[in-house]
This record gives C-alpha cells, structure tokens and sequence, in this order.
C-alpha cells in the first residue's frame, strides 16, 4: 500500500513537469511537484536538459526508456553511499514527444521508505517467517504435550495394575472430555475383568471341591476293597464304584458344557417347537411322579436344538428331584414371547434365594443337596443356555403358593421347523 502510494505521487510528478515543459521557453530548473523534488528532462540522447534543484548537476537518474508504443517507464534505482548507506529509489519516467525540449522523457524519483528497500524488506520477511515457525512448533509441542500428557499418566498407572492385584482403578482427571471418558471406560473394563477373574477362580476352586469329593470316595472304596477283599462283595464295591464314576462324569460334562457356553460355541441355529420338544423329552423320560401338560402348539423359537433340550431336560430334572407327587409343565406364547414354565410341588425357593440357585455349585439346603443326585450346575448352565439365545430364565411364585416355578422366556420364531 505504501509502495503503490510512492509510485502513484512520483507518477503524479512527473506528468505535472511534463506538461510544464509542453509550452514556454526552455528553463534549466524544474519545480518540484508533490512533495518529489528529485525531477529530470533527458532528452534522446541522453543528456540531461533540465533538472529540479536537488538534482542540479547529477547524471541521469536511469537508462530506463518508454519502448515503442508506451509512454511511461516505471523502474526502481539503489545507490550506496560512500559510509554504506543504501538508498534506494522508485522512478517514473513519462514520454513527451511535442515538448519545448523536443521528444524528451520526464523522469520523477521518489525515495523507499527504508523498511521497502529490497535488501531489507527480505531480511525482515525472512526473519519474520523463522519467528512465525518457531512460535508454530513451540504451540504445536506444547498443544501435543499437554493432549499427551493424561495418556501417559493412564499407561503408568496401567502398568502398575497386575493380574494378582485387580482392584486398583484410573484416576478420572475433572475435565470432562474424550480422555475422561477413556478413563471411564477403562474402569469399567477393569470392572468387569475383575469380576470375571473373580467368578473364574471361584470357580475353578468349587469345581476342584466338587470333583475331589466323588474322587475321594471312589478312592477310599477302592482301597478298602484291597485292604480286605473278604469284607464286602466285590459286586457291590463295583456297583458303588461306578456310581461314583457316573457322577465324575456328569460333573465333566457339565463343565464342558459351561465352557463352551462361555467360549459361544453353539451349532448354527434353527426353527424350535418348544410343545413338540416337551412332548418327546416327556415321553422319553420315565418319571416316580404325575406330570401334566398344558401346551400351545405352534410356539416356536430359533435355536439349538441339543442346546434347548439340555435346558429343559436341566428343569424336568430338578422339578423331578424336589417334587412331592407332581410336576406341571406349561408352553404358551405371550406377548411375542415363548414361554416354558416347569413348576413342582415342593417345598421351594425362597425369595431371597431365587438368584442364587442359578449360581453354580449353589446348593440351598438339605432337601437341595447333593444327595439327591444334583450337581450344582443343572440351573446355571439352563440359565447360560437361556442367556445365548436371547433369552431369561427366573424363579418366580407358583400359582397356589407351593412348590419351585422355573419360568423361560426366548423370542418368538416365525419360521417352519423342520
């Protein structure tokens, strides 16, 4: 802007001289005009012929000449002084062919305000620029420092979090932005892996007290039988022995089953109808007690079918182990729902022990113990297998008030079983 104002003013001067030296007698000495006092009439030659007071005396200011077809000449001169100084220029030269002088050019100079000399003016910039990246990369390190700086609290705190010691959590920073919600959801991960390394180790030491019971006895019985083999008839230790290798292995299978429901292994699923599944496995099974059937035809689910009768062949055996003279079984469908519920005449669970049975290894009382031929795990892995299809599987109040109601609720299928 500056620049373009210089250039404008000396312009201006220069058109003022030239018209002054259209008319007139010929003068030595140019006025000077808009504040530019340095002023040339230069004729073809090359000869000064006329020049302001300031410029009395001086060679041309500029070889610069109008080409052919223009009439004006716009260049930039430098000169240094003999102390260094450098001073530089911006001339405007105008054509004036009908002049008193003949066919001269008119030349005006103005000065560069310092900052404008080219020299300076790039070393200004340049410098300008270094200190503009240096200020852009001190934000910029400082900006990624302080982003950085809750993730590197996270991993130190992390690292010192170890299997045998899950209790520890993140501190939630107070600002409320992406890396507190980082936070928050890695304690909620720690959370729930505490929680499952918990239920695994409680597992895993129910499991060992579970198996070593029947070991124990098979081993004692075994022994004995060794010991003395006169004592007792070796039909009868067998007989014993091979309950207790049953149990062995219904407990392993059992186990095998949870982990695969816990690993998510199942067989692709299919169309279920839960009434022609109770039929058979009722069928199927012979039972000490009356079972009586109410099922609505047509219920279907999508599922597994082995999956599915290991679930209902869980319920139909405890209601069979608990029940006093009979065991109830309704299918129906309810608000989009299969429902499947087993109800015997026993003596019950508690309210306050309707989530527990569906522990595993969770037995409640004498009448639900271990004698009866149950492993703790009918009613967990029911449940696991409810839980894989998309479904639930509760204890609830039976009808008259006595006796377990075991309720199963899956979606509803509306596809043709096969």
């Amino acid at each position: 802007m500056v620049l373009a104002d210089l250039v404008n003013s000396t312009a201006e001067a220069a058109r003022k001289a030239s018209v002054a030296a259209d008319d007139g007698p010929r003068v030595e000495t140019i006025p000077p005009s808009n504040r530019i006092i340095r002023l040339q009439i230069i004729g073809r030659d090359g000869t000064v012929v006329a020049a302001s007071p300031a410029m009395k005396g001086q060679p041309p200011m500029t070889r610069a000449r109008p080409t052919s077809g223009d009439l004006r000449v716009d260049t930039t001169s430098c000169v240094t002084s003999p102390d260094g100084n450098r001073t530089c220029f911006a001339i405007v030269g105008v054509r004036n062919k009908i002049s008193a002088y003949g066919d001269v050019v008119v030349y005006a100079a103005g000065i560069h305000p310092p900052v404008l000399s080219t020299f300076t003016l790039e070393i200004a910039l340049g410098l300008f620029c270094v200190a503009l990246l240096a200020l852009l990369g001190w934000l910029t390190w400082r900006m990624i420092g302080r982003t950085l700086e809750p993730v590197a609290r996270i991993r130190a705190e992390m690292a010192e979090i170890t299997a045998s010691d899950l209790s520890r959590r993140i501190s939630v920073p107070e600002t409320r932005n992406e890396v507190t919600q980082l936070t928050e959801a890695i304690n909620t991960t720690l959370d729930k892996l505490e929680r499952a390394v918990e239920n695994q180790r409680r597992f895993a030491s129910d499991a060992s007290h579970e198996l070593r019971t029947p070991l124990t006895g098979l081993r004692t019985k075994l022994e004995l039988a060794l010991a003395d083999p006169e004592a007792e008839d070796p039909a009868v230790t067998i007989c014993s022995a091979l309950n207790d290798a049953e149990r062995l292995q219904a407990i392993v299978n059992d186990l095998l089953l949870l982990a695969r429901l816990d690993a998510g292994v199942h067989a692709s699923p299919e169309a279920v109808d839960l009434a022609a599944l109770v039929t058979t496995e009722v069928e199927r099974r012979p039972s000490r007690h009356r079972v009586l059937l109410n099922l609505q035809p047509g219920v279907l689910v999508q599922g597994n079918r082995l999956q599915l009768t290991r679930l209902l062949t869980n319920l139909l055996a405890n209601a069979e182990r608990h029940a006093m003279s009979e065991v109830r079984i309704r299918v129906a469908g309810e608000d989009g729902e299969a429902v499947l519920e087993v109800t015997d005449d026993g003596l019950g669970i508690p309210p306050e022990e309707r989530e527990r049975v569906f522990q595993r290894f969770t037995r409640l009382d004498s009448a639900r113990s271990r004698d009866a031929g149950g492993t703790g795990l009918g009613l967990p892995i029911a449940r696991d297998i409810a839980v894989a299809h998309q479904g639930k599987l509760y204890a609830a109040d039976s009808a008259n008030g006595r006796g377990a109601r075991l309720i199963l609720r899956l979606p509803l299928s509306t596809s043709i079983p096969v």
